[in-house]
């Protein structure tokens, strides 16, 4: 067994016209551009629209059952960063959010369907967890690393996450003195599922880093902006920790993949399974109208400056739009009419 090679391009739409990249990982930083770039139409309600886009479905699986999110706390976390991650997952099914809120969000994903029609689920919960707080595996990971590390976790002899291919997402979240393979170069984050030589079963899993050590001009943008971007200023991040605020926009984007493409034979745009562009991928780095190029479009800000687009059960949080493959844009709650 070999790990797939995970490549991002500087647009989705690149990929979709090559076919040559494969892009089950993300970072969500935007790329080079030039001044022509920075040009939009404020009167755009959905933004990324594009005739070339063919995001089709492949058959496959969709989590159309409840999902529940196992979180695999890999390194030395602080309870205050634990407790703005779980809330983010516990936001995504909440009930009576502000608008706009992370439960919008997550309504573009429930317009995907499986074969039977039936849509993604709307309830997302927040499972049983584990902590390796003793770096089990070291502090540099590989891919297949990775998949021990969750093997360890579901076959442990003192309370074992449990076993639910159907529903259960696995969520590996590495500290910020963890390296992974391809860490910061090429992702951010990334999800795939589990081999059973492995792990002894077929689970959907995601791997997300805290970038705050290695690079978050990379992986927390625009909490933090790369040297590459000259003249744009860092935005204040809503909760007081760029490492982790900027992890839940990667959060967001891996868990709308894992639910729309679960199996890596579902919903995705290219001809080839092996390097699809998923739903989160077509999207990257827009977060509200008027997004796009090196623009993340128009976002909000709370009364301590700090910037978001959506509204938790307590918090804030600043996460990207993602395709809606019914009006074939990336959209969002956040999105000015």
């Amino acid at each position: 067994m070999h790990s797939v090679p995970v490549i991002l391009t500087l647009t989705a739409l690149t990929v979709l016209l090559t076919s040559t990249v494969q892009v089950i990982g993300w970072r969500p930083y935007p790329p080079k551009t030039n001044g022509s770039d920075q040009i939009f139409d404020a009167s755009k309600k959905y933004e990324g629209s594009s005739n070339l886009v063919r995001l089709r479905y492949h058959m496959g699986p969709v989590l159309t059952n409840n999902i529940t999110v196992h979180p695999i706390w890999y390194g030395t976390w602080q309870k205050s960063q634990k407790k703005i991650i779980r809330e983010f997952i516990n936001s995504i099914s909440a009930v009576g959010s502000k608008h706009p809120s992370v439960s919008g969000w997550w309504k573009t994903v429930q317009l995907y369907t499986d074969q039977t029609g039936s849509n993604i689920t709307g309830t997302v919960r927040l499972g049983e967890e584990k902590n390796d707080r003793f770096y089990s595996h070291g502090k540099s990971l590989t891919r297949l690393s990775i998949q021990s590390v969750i093997k360890s976790a579901v076959a442990s002899r003192s309370r074992p996450l449990p076993v639910n291919p159907k529903g259960g997402l696995y969520l590996l979240l590495t500290s910020d003195d963890v390296y992974v393979q391809d860490f910061c170069g090429q992702v951010c984050g990334f999800h795939y599922f589990t081999f059973p030589s492995i792990v002894g079963f077929t689970l959907p899993y995601a791997w997300v880093g805290n970038s705050a050590k290695f690079c978050p001009g990379v992986c927390a943008y625009p909490f933090a902006v790369p040297a590459f971007i000259p003249g744009i200023k860092p935005v204040k991040s809503p909760n007081g920790d760029i490492g982790v605020d900027g992890m839940i926009s990667v959060i967001a984007h891996e868990i709308a993949e894992l639910a729309t493409n679960p199996l890596v034979n579902a919903w995705y745009a290219g001809a080839d399974p092996v390097a699809p562009v998923e739903i989160a991928d077509l999207c990257e780095g827009i977060y509200g109208t008027g997004g796009g190029g090196s623009y993340t479009g128009q976002m909000l800000n709370d009364d301590r400056g700090a910037t978001y687009n959506v509204n938790g059960i307590r918090r804030r949080y600043l996460i990207q739009w993602l395709w809606n493959h019914v009006v074939s844009y990336c959209t969002g709650p956040n999105k000015l009419d």
